[in-house]
């Protein structure tokens, strides 16, 4: 791969369901070691976006490549092997229910990995560590609280010592102390292991406590209308959705209603 090319880059993207087109003309670039944000309001693309770059659905044009080695165009097995280059959270974490902690985090390791029963534990009790999850190997998920969830989802998604994670609403269900700490392990993981992080988010705090820089996709325009870091979007984008977003503000053609005194109470 090389060394000097952007860890994700993305290339005139369309993307869609058979004849739907959710997204066009998607273009973007992700550097090794950022946190990267995907954002934009419900409908806008986001989970659709995610699921191209993991490669769970093909595009209908354009390029991914990732360190710049194509992606949408590789064989089977080299989209596998680049498969195994990158972990996931899914927002519901996605752990199998009559599966143990040790045992979801083993998952990848024992189908990947080559490696024996013994490093694999190893490796598992290592990872539950990072995470905050040590004593926690033996419960099962029903017994995990949510925030304990997303940490067993994020030590398998590391368990394969991952250069890019992606994670769908890291925060997502979670109260804001317990959504908190999930964002001080994101960045704790850049950190340490100067992972590549691409989060898919709506959550302001989150976005502008971790983010680089972002990406913000709209519906109406099936594609981005916004990039760059968040605060300097914040502050001096001229696009009122973009604003309005960030902001916390009515989005545009939103603003005070306009409605009787009796207003929908009245009806």
């Amino acid at each position: 791969m090389d060394p000097v090319a952007p860890a994700i880059s993305v290339e005139h993207l369309v993307c869609g369901y058979d004849e739907r087109i959710i997204l066009r003309d998607v273009s973007f670039n992700v550097g090794a070691g950022e946190i990267f944000f995907v954002v934009g309001g419900s409908g806008c693309g986001k989970s659709t976006l995610l699921r191209h770059l993991i490669g769970l659905n093909r595009p209908l044009s354009g390029t991914i490549r990732f360190s710049g080695q194509p992606f949408t165009e590789a064989d089977p097995e080299v989209r596998r092997r680049m498969l195994r280059s990158f972990g996931v959270l899914y927002q519901s974490a996605a752990l199998w229910s009559s599966l143990t902690v040790r045992e979801n985090v083993a998952l990848p390791l024992q189908e990947h990995s080559g490696l024996g029963p013994r490093e694999i534990n190893d490796l598992v009790a290592l990872k539950l560590a990072q995470v905050g999850l040590t004593g926690f190997a033996d419960f099962y998920p029903a017994e995990l609280s949510g925030g304990m969830k997303k940490r067993a989802g994020i030590a398998r998604a590391l368990a394969m010592d991952p250069s890019i994670v992606f994670f769908d609403e890291p925060g997502a269900g979670l109260d804001p102390v317990t959504a908190r700490e999930i964002d001080a392990l994101i960045l704790r993981i850049r950190e340490d292991f100067g992972t590549t992080c691409v989060v898919v988010s709506h959550e302001l705090d989150s976005i502008f406590r971790l983010g680089d820089r972002l990406i913000m996709l709209d519906r109406a325009e099936s594609g981005i209308i916004a990039q760059g870091a968040p605060e300097q979007l914040r502050e001096t984008s001229q696009d009122p959705r973009v604003t309005a977003f960030l902001r916390r503000e009515p989005p545009p053609g939103r603003g005070k209603s306009s409605a009787s005194p009796r207003g929908v109470l009245g009806r």
